[in-house]
């Protein structure tokens, strides 16, 4: 006898947290930024951005990996010649990122950027030149982020503060951005990047107190891999928890790709992004009668880039195995010298162990292969006899 089973996580996404802050709403490109659309994922390249080609693959790399806005540095002439090629050819909306020279944010804006991220604090005379500004991004109808950094904050503010104060970073946002709306420009978004989480998230809290523009977070200077991904999802978890944030770039001394996968990582952890594969696994103890850090390792690897919503539990002992695994769209709940696999609360088979890696992959397989035929035609199912 067989019954129709539900495959896969809910397609929208669970209870979260905190309601998201009310934010002004903004274009950049096709990707709507603000409270009414979803938190985005953005990176930056790290290719000479005069090198068009090896741009726009990092780009195409970056698009794949899930990201859904890319920064592109523009410290040269060369490569703001090369913006427009660029703009008009990458998959997804491009940001120009422009220090010290002022010239390259009209060329960024001539060239057709989805919008051009200043950093006032270290581009030569902006202040007087933010009505010219103003009236090129408003007559291209393209945003502008005001990103302010502990890094490169204003001098005024340094004399004022002493140093990289919250409150010296969210009164020069708010100062650039009155400086803007004075010309009648509104679309800004504000980012105030510190590389102490602590000081970074206290900061975003009083900006988002004091205005109502869209933020994008950022712990900057993060670090490599690991410390840089506990950093940064330390400080978003803490903001987009309580509905602070909207887009946000996890800054790496990692390729860029990495940056993205965590970002989508921290989203689909707090709910914020639909949950595509997740490995459940235990973290071992001494009831553990399997290597379960291998077996997760290995499963993991296996389905790497699986793009399908299905859970699967990599269970190491009788304790918290079977329950975790029933749970799960697929499992397994090993011990000695086998394991028994689970689909959606039914165990299927029991194998030996130096089968159950390879067994898993190839259910995960066949129920992603069986959703994907059967997407659009209500809720995937799998028919266990």
């Amino acid at each position: 006898m067989s019954s129709a089973i539900a495959l896969g996580m809910p397609p929208a996404p669970a209870a979260v947290l905190a309601p998201r802050r009310k934010t002004r709403q903004l274009m950049v490109g096709k990707v709507g930024v603000g409270s009414d659309s979803p938190v985005s994922v953005q990176s930056m390249t790290t290719t000479k951005t005069h090198d068009v080609n090896a741009t726009l693959q990092q780009i195409a790399e970056l698009t794949a990996s899930g990201c859904d806005i890319v920064r592109v540095a523009c410290p040269r002439q060369e490569d703001a010649d090369a913006l427009a090629t660029i703009a008009k050819k990458s998959p997804i909306p491009v940001i120009a990122d422009i220090h010290f020279q002022p010239r390259y944010i009209f060329a960024a804006i001539d060239a057709g950027c989805a919008a051009v991220r200043v950093n006032p604090g270290n581009i030569k005379e902006f202040d007087g030149r933010v009505g010219e500004v103003a009236k090129a991004a408003g007559a291209a109808g393209i945003p502008i982020r005001i990103g302010v950094n502990a890094g490169s904050l204003d001098k005024r503010m340094m004399a004022k503060y002493g140093k990289a104060t919250p409150e010296a970073l969210v009164e020069s946002a708010l100062w650039e951005a009155s400086l803007f709306e004075e010309h009648g420009f509104g679309d800004i978004k504000i980012s105030v990047k510190h590389n102490d989480p602590v000081i970074m998230v206290e900061a975003y809290r009083q900006l988002a107190a004091a205005c109502d523009y869209p933020l994008h977070l950022g712990v900057t200077e993060a670090g490599p891999a690991f410390q840089g991904t506990i950093k940064s999802a330390t400080a978003f978890g803490a903001l987009l928890s309580a509905g602070i944030g909207d887009t946000i770039r996890v800054s790496l001394s990692a390729p860029p790709v990495e940056e993205v996968k965590v970002g989508n990582q921290i989203l689909q952890s707090l709910n914020l992004r639909p949950r595509k594969l997740e490995i459940v696994s235990c973290p071992s103890c001494g009831r553990a009668q399997v290597d379960v850090y291998t077996l997760a390792d290995a499963v993991s690897a296996g389905l790497e880039g699986m793009e399908v919503p299905l859970r699967v539990a990599v269970m190491g002992c009788v304790v918290n195995g079977p329950g975790e695994a029933r749970e799960a769209d697929l499992g397994v709940a090993s011990g000695n010298g086998k394991g028994q696999i689970f689909v959606k609360g039914e165990v299927i088979k029991t194998v030996p162990e130096h089968l159950i890696v390879e067994t898993l992959i190839e259910e995960a397989m066949r129920l992603a292969e069986e959703m994907g035929e059967q997407a659009g035609a209500g809720e995937p199912v799998v028919n266990v006899s």
